[in-house]
């Protein structure tokens, strides 16, 4: 009969008093790695939060609403403005001003249509001159309008007679002659119109459908880690799928807004239009997709855009600020305002406003600072008024996280966002599909939602974990939401590149 020792076997001490390797267990060895070891290690279950709060969500929920809808199609009109004042070209020589656009330079504004009739006195600008004239004739998009204090705009000294120029037009009234001839007509020639009839722009979006999934095994669902775990949506314990879960749950949550935020609506080149033709094969049984407008991609279409405030000088900085409450004066002049910027520009916008404080270059009164030496030194503004403007300063936490638009905006240099301003209140519009004028934030979120399902952030279980639903052995969590973004009066925000 013959014993064998397995190769394993667990060795004995050895028989006299020597060091030796075998006496010892070395902690690094692989044999003796893991739980292997004689003493156990001095267990830290706790998972460390070494990114803080990791979710950027929440941005749209303080600035804008949400609102149900039931269409395919959002479709909003924003007014026109209320004067008539157009750009085009002024003929010194014959006092003929031909109309090429309106003020906004519209694509959709019609030239012929200016709205300038018979009778109007105007102003007329050229570069260093104004002056006041009165239109005897419309033909179309030619406008005469002869001078007051001249008999044609080349006797002006100040205008010259240098062919044409660049000119601005603004009807600031009228003059009719005396008598009931005079005053019976505003005109009937070519162009000429009785009536300036109001205009308004009317633009749409279109939801789109995001979805996500969280699977897990059965097996897996009913294992408990060492590890305790936490999440941002108060998961906690031992079982590892409830972190993976709520992860997934809380990366879908800030999609929903970064793609509110950074979405934008396929060109017709775009190969996506295609549904992929030759270049995806696979991708063109799924169908078409148009995308849709998001903040940003709406402000750089039909808002504005600066690329000042950019910490050079405390100076420049004012300087290139007060542009900008320039460039809202001849906006909707919204009086109150939200700042969202990232972590220099609101450096910038805090050593700007301290640039004003008498003392500020000695560093000893920065904010509100009573001297008070237990009270800390407050180097920050979250809130400021500029002319007839109030601005509300918060961080944005999406474009300073550098695993979200961070990395983007260090990557992309000049072309980075640095920050957003947004107007408050609400603005009043007409909606087309409820049929009248109604009040509403300048931005909001527009959902699918009816009595029968609501898309606005849908979540479902299936597989045969707890609630059996299918013979599938694991756990499927489903996450879907059919949304768009509602930008109205995007003239009136700033976006910061």
């Amino acid at each position: 009969m013959a014993i064998n020792a397995g190769n394993n076997l667990n060795s004995v001490a050895a028989p006299q008093k020597q060091t030796l390797d075998s006496n010892y267990i070395d902690f690094t060895a692989s044999g003796t790695a893991g739980w292997a070891q004689q003493y156990v290690p001095d267990l830290m279950d706790k998972e460390a939060d070494v990114f803080g709060n990791r979710t950027i969500s929440g941005f749209l929920a303080q600035v804008g609403a949400e609102e149900a809808m039931t269409a395919d199609q959002v479709i909003w009109s924003e007014q026109g403005r209320l004067h008539i004042s157009v750009k085009g070209t002024l003929a010194a020589t014959t006092s003929i001003f031909t109309v090429t656009g309106d003020m906004d330079s519209s694509s959709d504004f019609t030239a012929a249509s200016h709205g300038v009739r018979l009778n109007d006195i105007v102003l007329v600008a050229v570069a260093g001159r104004v002056i006041r004239a009165h239109v005897t004739k419309v033909d179309g998009v030619a406008v005469t309008a002869q001078p007051y204090n001249v008999e044609h705009f080349d006797d002006d000294s100040s205008i010259g007679t240098g062919g044409t120029q660049a000119a601005t037009m603004l009807v600031v009234g009228s003059e009719f002659k005396k008598g009931v001839n005079g005053q019976g007509s505003y005109g009937s020639g070519t162009g000429s119109s009785r009536t300036v009839k109001p205009t308004h722009k009317s633009f749409t979006n279109k939801p789109i459908i995001m979805k996500d999934v969280y699977e897990i095994s059965g097996s897996d669902a009913s294992q408990i880690g060492w590890v305790e775990i936490t999440g941002e949506e108060g998961q906690s314990g031992y079982l590892w799928y409830l972190k993976a879960e709520g992860e997934t749950r809380s990366r879908f949550t800030d999609y929903l807004e970064m793609t509110m935020m950074e979405a934008e609506k396929i060109a017709a080149t775009s190969h996506i239009a295609d549904a992929g033709g030759t270049n995806d094969t696979d991708y063109a049984a799924l169908g078409t997709n148009s995308g849709t407008e998001g903040l940003f991609a709406a402000i750089e279409d039909r808002g504005n855009v600066t690329t000042g405030i950019t910490g050079v000088n405390a100076a420049t900085d004012l300087a290139e600020f007060d542009a900008i409450l320039a460039e809202f004066d001849k906006q909707g002049a919204i009086e109150e305002n939200m700042l969202f910027v990232n972590r220099a520009s609101a450096l910038a916008i805090d050593d700007m406003l301290a640039s004003m404080n008498s003392y500020g270059a000695g560093g000893t009164s920065y904010g509100v600072f009573d001297n008070d030496e237990d009270m800390a030194l407050n180097l920050g503004f979250s809130g400021f008024r500029r002319g007839s403007y109030d601005f509300y300063k918060s961080d944005f936490r999406y474009l300073n996280d550098f695993a979200t638009r961070g990395g983007i905006n260090e990557r992309a240099t000049s072309d980075a966002v640095r920050g957003v301003i947004i107007p408050a209140g609400t603005s009043s519009v007409y909606d087309q599909q409820v049929g009248s004028n109604m009040k509403r934030p300048f931005l909001h979120v527009r959902y699918r939602a009816s009595q029968t399902d609501n898309r606005k952030m849908k979540t479902w279980v299936t597989g045969s974990v707890g609630a059996v639903t299918s013979d599938l052995d694991a756990m499927q969590v489903n996450y879907l939401s059919e949304r768009c973004l509602v930008t109205q009066g995007a003239n009136n925000f700033m976006l910061m590149k």
